[in-house]
């Protein structure tokens, strides 16, 4: 593999990741790990731990979709491999 690809794939698992990091705090850390502190704090009168191990980790799953589809886009056209 050439050094245009070697940064390419370099460029793409960074990417991937850091969502994946992102979407483990978000889901396992915030939901679980960290339910009983978050829990103090109320989000529409309900624990916020107890939101994000139902709701947020689901919004911030589909918010990450995006920024990943995006930040593909941005890393496809900067090695010139977009459609």
């Amino acid at each position: 593999m050439d050094q245009t690809g070697q940064a390419y794939w370099s460029a793409v698992l960074g990417l991937l990741g850091k969502i994946l990091a992102i979407w483990f705090l978000v889901s396992f850390g915030a939901g679980i790990l960290f339910a009983d502190a978050l829990n103090g704090i109320k989000l529409g009168g309900y624990p916020l731990g107890f939101w994000f191990a139902h709701q947020g980790s689901i919004y911030i799953f589909i918010a990450l979709i995006f920024y990943y589809a995006k930040a593909m886009d941005r890393i496809d056209r900067k090695f010139d491999v977009h459609e």
